[in-house]
């Protein structure tokens, strides 16, 4: 575990195994932590790096709105600070299924493959929709004021994870969850994200448009839950000429129900399509 500050901003990073390099990133207001049985599946082949974005985990709180081509150039930012700098995989769950994609467009060199969890589909996102920022830093402050994250913080993280879980509990250390929930800086690096959802989707789209994937293999691993869904997430794969797999009875945190899938996507991915 090492702290490493990136455009001022104290970032926690953590790293373990040996052989080529893999950059985990978690979704929407999860942390480090929640990648743990897939880190020690990977650890004997790989060389795992994980990472709490600004807000999130025990990194320190965001100085800025987050955008697609930012977070792009965070990972390769962290990846330099641990110095990892040859081709990567980069997985993304979730919303940081955009930033990994980013990475992939924007520095082609230093990709690998690019592995997207249960990753958010936006194929119809514009540039014009409002941040909502100014609302989500108020929205923050005044749940600080109110003592909501002390109070509520782990109760909430425990069951919006066990919502998002075909099955079980909260894996996460209740030291840890404390440590983490019970901060407001957390909350407000949750509600930042999620205020600029929309923008950083949009974005991502104008990067489609101008900076081709490089040819690396393709993984959409999504969870089998919803007919609906994976209609979506096929059509993310089809759009990113990608190979579809489902992880059958796992919810949203595919880590937590099939730690297995994904450490199966990252080891065995198949060929980039022609």
């Amino acid at each position: 575990m090492t702290f490493v500050r990136i455009d001022g901003v104290p970032h926690h990073v953590v790293v373990a195994g040996s052989g080529p390099p893999v950059l985990l990133s978690a979704g929407l207001g999860m942390a480090w932590f929640d990648w743990d049985e897939v880190a020690a599946l990977l650890a004997p082949h790989r060389t795992v790096v994980r990472f709490d974005r600004p807000g999130h985990g025990l990194s320190g709180p965001a100085t800025a709105p987050p955008t697609a081509s930012g977070e792009a150039d965070r990972i390769a930012a962290v990846l330099d600070a641990v110095a990892v700098c040859g081709p990567v995989t980069v997985v993304g769950h979730s919303i940081a299924g955009f930033h990994a994609e980013a990475y992939a467009r924007l520095h082609p060199a230093r990709t690998a493959a690019l592995v997207l969890v249960d990753s958010s589909v936006e194929p119809e996102a514009r540039v014009g929709v409002s941040p909502g920022v100014v609302s989500a830093r108020v929205a923050g402050a005044v749940l600080a004021g109110m003592g909501a994250p002390a109070a509520l913080g782990p109760l909430l993280r425990r069951a919006t994870v066990r919502l998002s879980r075909t099955g079980g509990c909260d894996p996460a250390p209740r030291s840890l969850v404390r440590r983490c929930y019970r901060s407001s800086r957390v909350w407000r690096g949750l509600l930042l994200e999620n205020a600029r959802y929309r923008p950083v989707a949009a974005e991502l789209l104008t990067l489609r448009d101008h900076f081709p994937l490089p040819p690396v293999p393709v993984t959409v691993l999504a969870a089998g839950t919803s007919a609906s869904w994976l209609l979506r997430q096929r059509g993310l794969a089809e759009a990113l000429r990608g190979d579809l797999r489902v992880a059958e009875g796992a919810g949203h945190l595919v880590m937590l129900d099939e730690p297995g899938a994904v450490v199966s996507a990252v080891l065995s991915p198949s060929p980039p399509l022609p």
